[in-house]
């Protein structure tokens, strides 16, 4: 019987704005201009070489960015690395952007819940269903969640670059299921990468999967959890 879940952060539980939206907003930011030309050239480039952390996956990896990227969410320092450099592979109009694109993926105003995520959180709160978020990140998602309203309703994070290690390392879900004080067959994993978030099984954990999608293209996905827990 489930009596804990593990959540997924990116793609999961909340969605990052669009590669569009992204410099966007980079550009309000800073004061920085570029022509309509340049800024749909830019759009196309950042997207092509997947620059936007929780965005497009890279089309191709420059080689000398290839060690940082394979191992990008172990720690601070080779996410910003892997990121910032795939930004500056794009070849912006304005080098002066990189630093303030990756610091805008960050930020509250750059990630929306899925529209369940609260409803869902709720309700297992609700029950007393313990909940930990498990992601492979390189920086600290927590103030994301205080901002949207979800951080009262985790009870645990399980952060990679804190870890040290990266999903599917079968220790990121076991550290998990040991702080919510649970073997790993009563603890429900909930993802969007079939690899990564799939790993959980190694552990005996049961597994459900959502869609990776905009946020307006997915209302429900997280609540059909409820129906695999008792009531």
């Amino acid at each position: 019987m489930i009596k804990g879940v593990m959540f997924d952060f990116s793609g999961t539980l909340l969605r990052i704005e669009s590669v569009e939206e992204w410099l966007r907003a980079t550009l309000e930011e800073t004061g920085a201009r570029l022509s309509d030309a340049e800024f749909e050239g830019a759009v196309r480039r950042l997207t092509e070489y997947g620059a936007l952390p929780g965005g497009p996956a890279p089309q191709h990896v420059p080689d000398h960015l290839r060690a940082a990227w394979d191992e990008r969410d172990v720690s601070a320092a080779l996410h910003r690395a892997a990121y910032g450099g795939l930004t500056e592979a794009a070849g912006l109009p304005d080098p002066e952007l990189v630093g303030p694109l990756y610091e805008r993926h960050m930020s509250p105003a750059a990630w929306r819940p899925y529209p369940d995520a609260v409803e869902t959180l709720g309700e297992l709160r609700r029950r007393g269903v313990p909940v930990a978020v498990v992601s492979n990140v390189g920086w600290d998602l927590r103030p994301i969640f205080r901002a949207h309203g979800l951080d009262e309703l985790v009870d645990t994070y399980v952060l990679s670059f804190e870890l040290g290690t990266q999903k599917p390392d079968p220790r990121m879900f076991r550290a998990a299921c040991e702080r919510l004080g649970l073997p790993p067959a009563e603890v429900l994993m909930v993802g969007d990468d079939r690899t990564a978030d799939g790993a959980a099984r190694e552990l005996g954990c049961p597994v459900h999967f959502v869609d990776h999608l905009p946020v307006t293209h997915r209302p429900a996905s997280l609540t059909p959890v409820l129906d695999l827990l008792p009531g």
